[in-house]
This record gives C-alpha cells, sequence and structure tokens, in this order.
C-alpha cells in the first residue's frame, strides 16, 4: 500500500470554493489561503448563527498505544461514509502541533485513504494560527519583563512569574532556563521557562472564545504574576490584552479544508489533551453544526483524557450536547494492554486480547455515565484475525455496547458505511448529557470524583506544593471553576506503565495552576512535561524535500 503522503499527493483536490458551496458557503464569506485552504469569516458566522444545530458526534478512543488507534482517521472516515450513505456531514478536527510531526506522534490529518488534505499544509505552517499563538503568549511575556526593566511600577516578585514562554516544537534544552543576563541593558536577570505552544494558556483561550471581544477579555484575564506582597497580576495589567489580540486577529477564525474525497473539514485549534484540554476550538464546531446535519469532532488521546475534557469543560461552557459517542478501539492496541510488546502486535493472540480488552470496557462504561449514546468502531489492520475481531465483537455483545467493523484506512468512506449507520441510528436514541461532576464541588472534590470516577483510583493524594497551590487558587476565589488534569495519556492512571484496567492505585497531584483565562484550573499528575524532548531518532530523518519541491518522508 502506498504511504499516506503519497495518497495524499495523488489525490486529485477540489477548489475550496466548491468544498465551502457544498454546506452553503459563499465565495464571499471565504478568506483565501490559495486553492485548496481558506479562513471563514466572521459574517458567515452571524449570518448563519440562527439555523438549527446538527448532531454532534465525538470520537474518542482507547488509551494510546504505541501500535496505533486511528482516532482521526476514523473522524476522518466517518465523515466521508456519511456522504456515501446520504448524509450531510462536516469534521471538525485539531491543527497539527509541529512537536509530534517532527518528534514521534506524528501528525494529525488521518491516513491511508482517510486523511485530511493538503495533508503537507496542514501539518506544518498551515495557515499560520501556531504562530500567532506562540507570538501572542510571547510578547506577554516580553511585555512583562520589560515593564520590570523600566521601573517595575506594579512591583511584580521576578520569583513569582507564572506565564510561561512557548515554542511549538519539542526542544527540551528550553525547558529550564536563565534570561536577562549580560549586564543591565538586557534587563532583569531570572529562572524561566519554555512550554510547547498547544500547552499554552493562549491556545486553551483562543479555542474556548466565543468570538474577538470574548478572546479579548479571556486574554485580559491571564495571571501573569504576583507581586512582592502577594497580590495578583493579569494581563491586563501590562496592558497586553489589546496587541495580544491583535495578533490573533485572524487566527481566531476557523480554517476550512477537505478530507480525501471531497467532505468538507473545519481545522482549528489544537491543544494537547494531556497537558491541556485536547479539542478544537468552540467556534469551528459551532459553525459546523449550523452548516451541517452532522458535525463529527474528536477529543485527544483516550476517552479518560480528552473525552473528558470535552465533556466536562468545552461543551459546559459552550452550551454543547453530544448525540453520540464513538470509541475507537484495535486489535493491536488491545493485545498490546494485553502485554504484548509492539513488535509482536501483528500476530495472533487471543490471550493477550481477553487481557487487554478490559480497557476497552472502562472507556465505553466512562462515556455511558454521560447519558450518551455509545458506538464502539473496531478499526480494521490487515494484520487482523477473524477470530480477534470474532472476540472484540462478542465482547461488546456481552457488554450491550453497539459496534461495527471499520476499515476506513484501506477503503476510505466506503471502509465506514456500516459504522456511519450505526452512529446515525445512535443519534436518534435518546441523549441526556450531563457533566460528570457540578462546579459547587470544591477543587478538590472535581478532581477525585475525575479520579474515581473515570480513573478507577482509589485515593487522590496532594503533595505540599498542591496544597499550597489550591489554596491559593481558592483565595483568588476561581475554585468554582472546571478543572483539567493533566496526566499521562498511555494508561488510566497516572503511571504509563499501568496498561488495561488497573486496580487499586493512588493518583498523585504534585502541583495545580489557574488558567483564568480560559476558565479552568490544571491539575499536574504524574511527570507530565509542558515541554517534550524529541526522541533518539526523531520523525524529522525521514523528512525531506526533493529537486521537485515535492515534500517526502511525512508519514
Amino acid at each position: 500500500m502506498l504511504s499516506d503522503i503519497e495518497i495524499a499527493q495523488q489525490a486529485k483536490l477540489k477548489p475550496i470554493k466548491e468544498i465551502a458551496s457544498q454546506v452553503g458557503i459563499s465565495e464571499d464569506e471565504l478568506e483565501f489561503y490559495g486553492k485548496y485552504k481558506a479562513k471563514l469569516s466572521d459574517e458567515l458566522a452571524q449570518r448563519v448563527k440562527d439555523n438549527p444545530d446538527g448532531k454532534l458526534i465525538l470520537v474518542t478512543a482507547i488509551n494510546p498505544t504505541p501500535a496505533g488507534e486511528g482516532k482521526t482517521t476514523t473522524t476522518a472516515g466517518l465523515g466521508q461514509a456519511m456522504a456515501k450513505i446520504g448524509k450531510k456531514a462536516i469534521i471538525a478536527l485539531r491543527e497539527p502541533s509541529l512537536g509530534p510531526v517532527f518528534g514521534i506522534k506524528g501528525g494529525a490529518a488521518g491516513g491511508g485513504y482517510a486523511q485530511v488534505l493538503p495533508m503537507e499544509d496542514i501539518n506544518l505552517h498551515f495557515t499560520g494560527d501556531m504562530h500567532a499563538i506562540t507570538a501572542a503568549n510571547n510578547l506577554c511575556c516580553a511585555m512583562l519583563d520589560n515593564h520590570i526593566q523600566q521601573g517595575n511600577s506594579l512591583m511584580i516578585d521576578p520569583r513569582r512569574i507564572l506565564i510561561k514562554r512557548c515554542l511549538d516544537m519539542n526542544d527540551r534544552a528550553l525547558r529550564n532556563i536563565v534570561l536577562g543576563l549580560g549586564g543591565k541593558v538586557n534587563g532583569v536577570p531570572r529562572e524561566d521557562h519554555f512550554i510547547i505552544t498547544v500547552a499554552s494558556e493562549v491556545m486553551a483561550i483562543l479555542c474556548l472564545a466565543n468570538d474577538i471581544y470574548d478572546l479579548k477579555e479571556r486574554l485580559g484575564k491571564i495571571l501573569v504574576a504576583y507581586t512582592y506582597s502577594g497580590d495578583p497580576v493579569y494581563a491586563k495589567d501590562l496592558k497586553a490584552d489589546g496587541a495580544m489580540t491583535a495578533l490573533l486577529k485572524d487566527a481566531i477564525k476557523p480554517n476550512l479544508v477537505q478530507t480525501l474525497e471531497g467532505t468538507p473539514a473545519i481545522m482549528h485549534g489544537g491543544p494537547f489533551a494531556n497537558i491541556a484540554h485536547g479539542c478544537n476550538s468552540v467556534r469551528a464546531t459551532k459553525l459546523a453544526l449550523k452548516l451541517a446535519d452532522y458535525c463529527i469532532t474528536e477529543a485527544g488521546f483516550g476517552s479518560d483524557l480528552g473525552a473528558e475534557k470535552f465533556l466536562d469543560i468545552k461543551c459546559r461552557y459552550a452550551g454543547l450536547s453530544p448525540s453520540a459517542i464513538v470509541v475507537v478501539a484495535t486489535c493491536r492496541a488491545l493485545k498490546y494492554n494485553g502485554g504484548v510488546p509492539k513488535s509482536e502486535v501483528s500476530e495472533e493472540n487471543l490471550e493477550a486480547l481477553k487481557r487487554g480488552i478490559v480497557n476497552l470496557g472502562v472507556h465505553i462504561n466512562n462515556m455511558r455515565k454521560y447519558n450518551v449514546p455509545v458506538v464502539v468502531a473496531i478499526n480494521q489492520f490487515g494484520s487482523d484475525t477473524e477470530a480477534e475481531l470474532k472476540f472484540i465483537e462478542d465482547y461488546c455483545k456481552e457488554n450491550g455496547a453497539d459496534f461495527a467493523l471499520s476499515n476506513v484506512f484501506g477503503k476510505g468512506g466506503e471502509g465506514g458505511i456500516e459504522l456511519a449507520n450505526k452512529v446515525v441510528e445512535a443519534c436518534e436514541k435518546p441523549s441526556a448529557f450531563e457533566p460528570i461532576y457540578s462546579l459547587d464541588l470544591s477543587l478538590k472534590e472535581k478532581i477525585e470524583k475525575i479520579a474515581s470516577t473515570i480513573y478507577g483510583a482509589s485515593k487522590v493524594n496532594y503533595t505540599t506544593a498542591a496544597e499550597k497551590a489550591i489554596n491559593e487558587v481558592v483565595s483568588l476565589g476561581a475554585d468554582k471553576l472546571p478543572v483539567c488534569i493533566a496526566k499521562t495519556q498511555y494508561s488510566l492512571s497516572d503511571n504509563p506503565a499501568l496498561l488495561g484496567a488497573p486496580e487499586n492505585f493512588e493518583i498523585t497531584v504534585r502541583n495545580v495552576s489557574l488558567s483564568n483565562g480560559a476558565g479552568f484550573v490544571v491539575v499536574y499528575t504524574g511527570d507530565i512535561m509542558t515541554m517534550p524532548g524529541l526522541p533518539k531518532v526523531p520523525a524529522a530523518h525521514s523528512i525531506d524535500v526533493d529537486e521537485n519541491g515535492k515534500i517526502v518522508g511525512l508519514f
């Protein structure tokens, strides 16, 4: 079979104005970035705001493994399959980060015959949103340090600066740095830290903002530092919010592209789910719901991370209510959860599958707790045997879960027709969506509710630093906000080595921070890095440009 990029480069793309016309968008409502990409104008959002909403479908997955699950591939393929059965659908996805693209995880445009195009553009600079977010964040940092240098009238304590510079690249050398060296003219020396752009609060704000005015207000609320006397300092105190908004005036507009088969796809925003809230923008999702009968979106990593945050944070703020949830699983990943090394997941092993399938069971049950119909998508690989596939199907039947075999990677929309029909049926079933916790609970009660109800933890422990940070959040009156738990994606616990469905484990909260502009409290567990590093052999080694200017090696 051809590689992903070979399939993508052989595809015949339609001009983006033709894709737009499929869902009633006029050429005047597009802001073109070449022939095949466009931003959707504010005028379009205003025109369709009173349209009835379509059905919202969330695609999530079991805990990710090196064997692969294919969540974005399933999302793209499901959108293509909807068209095959005569349904008007739009998919809404996150934008890829350059960190994983050049690191180890890869891009975020699907794969095989279920991709979003133009995949090279999407996985690299796209329409410049990531760069705009990086610039806005770093402008605030520069203004803060300049304020200290120019007399520090706000009396900012350099030891209590909270906002960090960011870069959309895996660069471990920037995790801990010292800046302001070289004499008085170069600033006040202090310790600083870089995070990856997709972990920044500016990214989270862009994805949760309703419009440009809401964006500015949220940016102004970013808690950037404390004074010597312990008072909070916000971005608006630095008078940074207006200029930051100016840098983001185009980035806040959703991007329109297409799948391999011409299904409209809106890609916008890209927070990581293990260190942020893991969903595309509220604006993109709401716009898709106004333009089509079905909006198919995804949340990062497994349902314990991305889906929980989608349902408890994004849906809560945006007033969204999903009609169906798709949980993606593969034989390979379930065998890995059952103790099989990556090198052996292509071999039939029913015993390992039996041990690992409990992970799927937890994710099915967790999503049911939100009172939304669930469908399991069994994402088929060429190495899967009939016995293994039947085992998963029987497990779903025994657990009362709807399911469908999906081969959108190898067959495109045609391979997802069974799944599309099951999802349409699920959307017609009663749905009484409700978040898993009330905002009236204390911070610890919210954390412990998620840990026990979604992760299955027996207890939550708090370090001294976490206890102090929680008290600070309470003192700022922000304890009634949702919580966004930063946790390993590889396990339901905070220990990536505990696969399957671990029991009798404890979660340790090591720190807590307030994302005041985004509107949630970030809770750090385990050893989560907000600036990832490159692996020993990064994907960047394989990426090149040939003599004709064509990109090669990009998946």
